[in-house]
């Protein structure tokens, strides 16, 4: 049996509107149950019976986006930092609740594969270590990269400063003097840039290709697109 709640707690998940201000949006008759005008915000029904101004509900059940992050925009909500990857996405999407949020961050200049969701379990499965989701970084450097770096990231034994315990064991591909693709299983604070740093090289340029099995296709910096939420995803 499909999962039924409150008009007023559909609107206010999806985005359209506060609880508080649903009842407005009933009594102008802009709610719709099963092509019926809505009678109350108080009213239950499964998402698939309800429109609003004609159209079906956005994402009743929880949003998966890709995002093809530019550089210059921060992975945060507070305006005080910068621009940010939210001002990318539907206004409507900024209200939803749950909030839409990352599924871990990029730095302010890296680009690339950027997942966001409103799914808290989601977010939980992949950011957990234990999960270990592969993820893949075009990097280039300003030094020059040799190929004793491969077994040494690959070791298991390349320790951070100020950490506890050494980084998990990475892939490291060499595509020429200054560029490399590298694949990680972990999400350490700044962790590209200071795996290369202890070796005494600077990253100057940092693009993320791929997060799991999910990579950006044709789609341009700064744009999004929808995912399919499925029990893939979620395992």
């Amino acid at each position: 049996m499909a999962q039924t709640s409150r008009i007023d707690q559909w609107l206010s998940r999806c985005g359209y509107c506060s609880r508080r201000e649903a009842r407005s949006w009933v009594r102008d008759g802009r709610v719709q149950v099963a092509a019926l005008r809505a009678d109350s915000v108080d009213q239950r029904a499964a998402a698939g019976d309800v429109t609003v101004d004609g159209e079906a509900l956005e994402g009743p059940h929880g949003l998966l986006v890709l995002l093809n992050k530019p550089a210059g925009r921060v992975c945060s909500h507070q305006a005080s930092e910068g621009p940010s990857i939210y001002d990318l996405l539907p206004e409507r999407w900024q209200r939803r609740n749950p909030a839409i949020n990352s599924i871990g961050r990029l730095d302010q200049d890296t680009t690339g594969v950027l997942l966001l969701t409103d799914l808290g379990d989601l977010i939980q499965r992949w950011t957990s270590p234990r999960h270990k989701v592969p993820k893949v970084y075009e990097v280039t450097v300003d030094a020059p990269l040799d190929e004793s770096l491969i077994p040494l990231f690959a070791s298991g034994t390349l320790q951070l400063p100020g950490e506890d315990s050494p980084c998990a064991p990475a892939r490291l591909q060499i595509l020429d003097v200054h560029q490399a693709r590298l694949e990680l299983t972990e999400g350490r604070f700044h962790q590209v840039k200071r795996m290369f740093g202890v070796t005494g090289r600077t990253v100057t340029r940092l693009h993320r290709s791929r997060f799991g099995e999910i990579e950006l296709g044709d789609l341009e910096p700064g744009k999004w697109r929808l995912l399919e939420v499925t029990d893939l995803a979620r395992a």
